[in-house]
């Protein structure tokens, strides 16, 4: 805990409470066989973070965070529900498809163990930021757009809730974001040409912080 008296020289009341903002690429780990990414499948997140401080010279402790978060994923998979039921199925060059998404919008819980170079009157530090990320996702739609037109559905094939770990470092405004999920992202048993659709997201992106 932190010590509840004034350190000589330090403020000990300063906190590192912050507004944050990220982009980040999408890559995707464990692809069924001939699945490829295509387009630029992103990551966009925002939200707050609140500090709590677990040393004297308040450079080392936790964040608890809130925010919102969107992800793409563009592949050459089709995804379509027929009759109420949901199949997969490849691309195929006679169809003139343009592209297939896979979109969720989430609200997230970022959990942190934090350590900076930062004090009540330096705003230009290091930190490096690790930890856990669970989401909560509460949109998800598989679109295809082809020379013929454009369909989508809500995908109810996506887990609801994601996990994941993440890691960000950096001095002052720039910083470099990572995050590996610890689930697939889609439920267990789904399948494309009997082979599981064991999808994972790798993202590695920039996250702004803000006092």
């Amino acid at each position: 805990m932190v010590d509840s008296r004034a350190v000589k020289g330090l403020d000990n009341t300063y906190l590192e409470d912050q507004f944050y903002a990220g982009l980040a690429y999408n890559f995707i780990t464990d692809l069924p066989a001939n699945v490829v990414l295509r387009n630029l499948s992103y990551n966009l997140r925002f939200g707050f973070v609140k500090d709590l401080p677990l040393n004297a010279q308040r450079n080392f402790g936790l964040g608890v965070g809130f925010g919102y978060d969107v992800n793409s994923y563009y592949t050459n998979m089709v995804a379509e529900e027929i009759n109420g039921d949901i199949g997969y199925r490849l691309t195929l060059p006679t169809e003139n498809i343009n592209r297939t998404k896979l979109e969720t919008h989430a609200v997230e819980f970022p959990l942190e163990i934090r350590w900076r170079t930062s004090n009540s009157e330096d705003y230009k530090f290091w930190r490096i930021y690790g930890g856990v990320k669970s989401s909560y996702v509460f949109s998800r739609r598989s679109k295809t757009v082809s020379d013929s037109g454009s369909s989508s559905f809500s995908n109810t094939d996506v887990r609801n809730w994601q996990h994941g770990l993440t890691l960000s470092f950096g001095y002052n405004t720039w910083n470099i974001q990572l995050f590996y999920a610890l689930n697939p992202l889609l439920e267990d048993g789904v399948t494309l040409n009997t082979e599981p659709i064991a999808l994972r997201p790798l993202r590695v992106g920039v996250v702004f912080y803000i006092l």
